[in-house]
């Protein structure tokens, strides 16, 4: 028999009881930030809960405004949390069910303002995607040169901006920047090539010491959660700076990411094993469990005179060929240090059809193949006033465990005298 709340859930919705993510909120009536789990259209204020002694202990840090605190607690304490959690919200005898859903524990969703839930010290992108690799490398370099000599055997990854990682439903504005798309001279103008990048994100809980690496075998035991990850984009920005150090300016404008951080034993169902990997990586990043995981993506593109959102992109998660854990063994394996709230994001997962590109660069091929909308209009890239959304869910029988959506809609370039 699966596992049942006593507050009613509908089938489709991302937050069951299986999964219980964790976000930090504020109401208007507390404008407090602190620290909650979501179940259907309730957000469970676990600052209250703790206050109230509801826990077998109190623990302190749920009246944080972030869950670094919580995070860095360890796989111990999370396992503690949920399954208390887990037992308050199915117990017909708990004290969350005898009181109205109009106590303050019980918050309806759409009273709460959701907040980014972790500080984030550092952000690492990697480019874990084989086809999505090989999409950008026929486009840039031809089919027999598509994928780098070392693309095969280590996860590609570069530093991007902590500081411009923004929550689900902030506005991007589009970047102004030097582009050349006749060689140089370069131009300073409104980037022309905007795009997004289907991605999930991780962050990490526990972190390591300096020069002491994060092993293949632990690595699962530092992951608190994920996200959802939009990396914006500007392609003609990227093409110009790119060479020879990788992007810069043409990423660092915003990264959107979810406001629910699934936790990994809720995605611990739904671990499935990755492409096969040939040649076999170097023993320090070799698996032999499964450490894909069954992810549905989706994404939307809603323009300013369109009524609703069209559906542009279908994806998964477990077509990605470097796994979570490969990259952030091979983040650390010289020894760099990772801390809690550093944020990893998987690089664009696209899949093996057209349908299932996971970028516009990709589903309109560089602009040469637009998207057609359904109000006549077309699409090479994003345009002022586009809204694109991303949504993921892994399906059980009967439930799902989803991630809500990370959303956000463009504005114009700002001048610059």
């Amino acid at each position: 028999m699966s596992l049942k709340s006593f507050i009613e859930v509908n089938p489709e919705s991302d937050f069951p009881i299986q999964n219980l993510p964790y976000s930090v909120f504020s109401t208007k009536s507390i404008p407090t930030p602190r620290i909650g789990t979501r179940i259907g259209d309730f957000v469970v204020d676990l600052a209250v809960l703790d206050e109230e002694n509801l826990f077998d202990k109190q623990y302190g840090f749920f009246a944080d405004s972030t869950l670094n605190r919580f995070m860095s607690g360890g796989r111990g304490v999370w396992r503690e949390v949920r399954e208390q959690l887990t037992g308050l919200l199915s117990n017909d005898n708990s004290p969350l069910k005898k009181e109205t859903l109009k106590s303050r524990r019980l918050i309806p969703i759409e009273e709460v303002l959701m907040q980014l839930p972790v500080t984030i010290g550092d952000y690492t992108d990697f480019y874990a995607s084989r086809e999505h690799a090989t999409n950008v490398g026929i486009m840039f370099r031809g089919k027999e040169n598509a994928l780098m000599s070392n693309w095969l055997h280590l996860p590609v990854g570069y530093h991007g901006r902590a500081s411009s990682v923004v929550i689900s439903g902030a506005d991007i504005r589009r970047p102004r920047g030097q582009v050349a798309p006749m060689g140089p001279p370069p131009e300073f103008v409104p980037s022309r090539s905007l795009d997004f990048e289907l991605e999930m994100g991780f962050f990490i809980g526990v972190g390591n010491e300096l020069g002491k690496p994060i092993s293949i075998e632990n690595a699962h035991e530092h992951i608190f959660g994920m996200v959802l990850l939009n990396d914006w984009s500007a392609r003609d920005i990227q093409a110009w700076e790119y060479q020879p150090l990788g992007p810069f300016l043409a990423k660092n404008f915003a990264t959107s990411i979810s406001p629910w951080v699934v936790t990994m034993d809720a995605l611990e169902p739904f671990r499935v094993h990755g492409p096969k990997q040939d040649p076999a990586p170097l023993p320090y990043l070799a698996l032999d469990a499964a450490h894909g995981y069954d992810i549905h993506l989706e994404v939307t593109l809603q323009s300013p005179t369109m009524d609703s959102p069209q559906t542009i992109s279908r994806s998964n998660m477990k077509y990605m060929y470097w796994s979570i854990v490969q990259q952030l063994t091979h983040h650390t394996v010289t020894g760099c240090n990772m801390r809690t709230g550093d944020l990893c994001g998987t690089g664009t997962i696209s899949g093996p059809t057209a349908d299932s590109y996971g970028s516009m660069l990709e589903l309109t091929w560089r602009g040469e193949k637009p998207i057609a909308l359904p109000n006549g209009e077309t699409r090479k890239f994003l345009q002022d006033g586009d809204t694109v959304t991303m949504k993921g869910y892994c399906q059980g029988e009967g439930f799902r465990v989803g991630f809500g959506e990370v959303t956000g809609k463009i504005l114009p370039a700002l001048l610059i005298n």
